[in-house]
């Protein structure tokens, strides 16, 4: 028989792993918007229509697939991930054997540019990390208690050309500055496509309740970044400004953005998933 794969919030990075299945995989997605029906049916999954925020329409999920990757966001308030609660509640009668969770690297918090690995103690410095820290114990949880293998993927700035708001161009073209060099934090990277392949991989070599980074090799500050994507985009560098004049000049999300910095291990990534990069660093993935 098929496998079967259930695709909790199928965006983006859903379809270009819907690629990379072999046909006979069986794949069911899940969407809230009747909109994107016809746009995952086209994709090659069987769309499921179901709100995470809504417990009485996951009823169907149970035993329904062998596999589940959860793309989907928590919601954007509370400390607590109640999507990732629902999922797993409607999950519980008949858990599958796999459940790989698409995490973020902002759960290890400010590590002050430090060099880490999945061993760091998890320290979110925001409710938006504090609700993937939730629901990332809460995987955890139900992989003990069904015996299912749970794979957590930690996952920093997803890009791509081909993706919407994965380029810098956008930001560059508005003119929006970056902190000047003695101010400056280490950012982390991903290409989509790369994303997508380690979903795949950790579905099938993910170990069990383990977290993986999955991040490419380069270690840049996000000043450096922007140089380099306004150099390979043939735009102006982007404006060096103090902490203090970004305090003034910007909003709080990109504030909190540059309250944080480490640099990511990925040595995790290529030794149990075997994933060769790409794109390793964000020169090629440009």
């Amino acid at each position: 028989m098929s496998p079967r794969l259930l695709i909790v919030g199928c965006g983006d990075v859903g379809l270009r792993l819907l690629k990379l299945l072999p046909d006979r995989w069986r794949v069911f997605a899940l969407t809230s918007s009747a909109e994107r029906v016809g746009a995952l049916r086209a994709a090659g999954a069987v769309p499921l229509l179901g709100n995470l925020d809504d417990p009485s329409t996951l009823r169907r999920l149970a035993g329904l697939a062998d596999a589940v990757l959860h793309l989907a966001p928590p919601a954007r308030d509370g400390e607590v991930d109640l999507r990732t609660r629902h999922l797993l509640a409607a999950l519980a009668p008949k858990p599958p054997a796999v459940l790989v969770y698409a995490s973020t690297t902002g759960v290890y918090g400010d590590c002050a540019g430090a060099l880490i690995d999945e061993t760091r103690r998890l320290n979110p410095g925001t409710d938006r990390a504090r609700r993937r820290v939730d629901a990332e114990a809460c995987l955890r949880g139900f992989g003990r208690r069904h015996g299912t293998r749970v794979c957590l993927l930690r996952i920093p700035g997803i890009y791509a050309p081909d993706r919407e708001g994965g380029h810098p161009r956008e930001r560059l073209a508005r003119g929006t500055p970056v902190l000047r060099r003695e101010d400056d934090v280490f950012t982390n990277h991903i290409h989509a496509d790369d994303l997508a392949r380690a979903c795949r991989l950790a579905l099938l070599r993910g170990l069990p309740q383990r977290a993986v980074n999955v991040c490419d090799d380069s270690q840049l500050l996000m000043g450096d970044y922007f140089d380099l994507a306004a150099d390979l985009s043939g735009l102006p560098r982007p404006e060096r400004i103090t902490r203090e004049q970004a305090a003034e000049r910007l909003g709080p999300m990109a504030l909190s953005f540059w309250s944080e910095s480490r640099r990511i291990g990925n040595a995790r990534l290529k030794r149990e998933l075997r994933l060769a990069l790409r794109y390793p660093t964000p020169r090629e993935g440009l």
